[in-house]
């Protein structure tokens, strides 16, 4: 399925919404793209905000992605062919099978950089984020700022109507600044019914 090479490794890209993740990751793409390697971008197709086709970040910018429903397709658009990084957006939205598959590629020689939420809106570990961030090689921690007092925010708040979500709602809503905020550890609020 792929050329061995003796490199390849996976970089964690995490944090609360609003963050950066996407844009630090069109950045490590675009430095690719800089030393002429060969690269390949991925984004599930829950994430709908703001184009099928691009990874876009709340500051406009954007990046030509492929979009899919699991884990599983990425081998049908790597196979047979020598990509040196192959991003993942919004990493946390894909099945349990992504960690195989992101390991595989590393394994074979691929510098796998993913992005992804590390805690969902409970303030809770948001899997498979954390077995993601235990098998990567290197892992970066981004913060925001708390939308309320101004601090390092490292929890996003979902907002129902412009309340705090209650403890008992899904965990995936797709959303933006019309459904989330940033808050630190402080100012984070949680409704228990």
């Amino acid at each position: 399925m792929f050329e061995y090479r003796k490199t390849g490794w996976i970089e964690c890209i995490c944090g609360s919404m609003f963050s950066g993740k996407s844009e630090e990751l069109i950045r490590r793409i675009k430095r690719g793209v800089i030393a002429k390697q060969k690269v390949l971008l991925f984004k599930p197709e829950i994430d709908n905000r703001y184009s099928k086709d691009k990874i876009s970040t709340h500051n406009g910018n954007s990046y030509e992605s492929i979009s899919i429903k699991s884990s599983s397709k990425i081998y049908d658009y790597v196979k047979n062919k020598n990509y040196d990084i192959i991003g993942v957006d919004e990493v946390q939205f894909f099945d349990k099978d992504i960690l195989k598959v992101i390991n595989d590629l590393a394994n074979n020689g691929v510098r796998v950089i993913v992005a992804g939420l590390d805690m969902d809106f409970k303030a809770e570990p948001f899997y498979p984020m954390p077995d993601i961030m235990a098998v990567s090689e290197i892992v970066t921690k981004l913060h925001a700022v708390c939308s309320k007092c101004g601090s390092e925010a490292s929890l996003s708040q979902r907002l129902i109507d412009g309340t705090p979500a209650k403890y008992n709602d899904p965990v995936v809503v797709i959303g933006a600044s019309e459904s989330y905020e940033a808050r630190c550890r402080h100012c984070h609020e949680i409704k228990r019914d």
